[in-house]
């Protein structure tokens, strides 16, 4: 009998993941766990985890080195990080004073080998010891006009990310997102050597 994957959802607030565990520092009716995830998450074992789900948490993280890091060592081999954060260029990005940090297309990249970073330009990758390999990203762009959707959304949406395959359905999307852009990336755990940048 095979068994359900182990899918947590870090930072879930109020908006759960169906068949997600609920990781939030706030004790709501959608959380199963109450947990500062600043400080890791020493209450996973290593290689517990089939899935990671980081909607629209990432950018509120101090420590995000460091928690990728703990997400990295509780995912599986072949485990899955989906991640939803606010590109630069969301201007909803600046008004919340919650958010530590923006993202722009290469933030991921840091963490994958240089020999498996896909995108023109390479980034280094000997800032951290442990890797990720990068199998989708999307720059999702969204107004709050109606009208402006209708006419831009779709013809920008597939100029930008003509590098990319169309995203997995599984894929967080939001619907109810007014920003006006989001990155979107999935990403596998990757073994491999980690060379020194001596």
């Amino acid at each position: 009998m095979h068994a359900s994957p182990i899918i947590i959802n870090i930072g879930c607030g109020r908006r759960r993941m169906a068949g997600a565990i609920g990781i939030d520092h706030v004790a709501l009716p959608t959380v199963d766990i109450v947990a500062d995830i600043e400080h890791g998450l020493p209450f996973l074992a290593d290689a517990s985890v089939d899935i990671v789900i980081a909607d629209s948490i990432l950018e509120h993280v101090e420590n995000f080195a460091e928690l990728m890091r703990e997400i990295h060592r509780v995912l599986k081999p072949d485990g899955e990080l989906r991640v939803k954060v606010p590109h630069f260029s969301n201007p909803y990005y600046y008004s919340d004073y919650t958010h530590r940090r923006f993202f722009g297309l290469y933030t991921f990249d840091y963490f994958v080998p240089r020999e498996r970073q896909r995108m023109k330009r390479i980034v280094p990758d000997y800032y951290v010891d442990f890797r990720f390999e990068i199998t989708q990203r999307q720059i999702s762009f969204y107004s709050p006009f109606r009208w402006r959707n209708r006419l831009f959304r779709k013809p920008l949406n597939a100029l930008i990310n003509l590098q990319s395959p169309p995203l997995d359905p599984g894929v967080l999307r939001g619907k109810s997102v007014l920003a006006a852009s989001l990155l979107h990336a999935q990403i596998h755990s990757a073994a491999g050597e980690v060379t020194s940048p001596c």
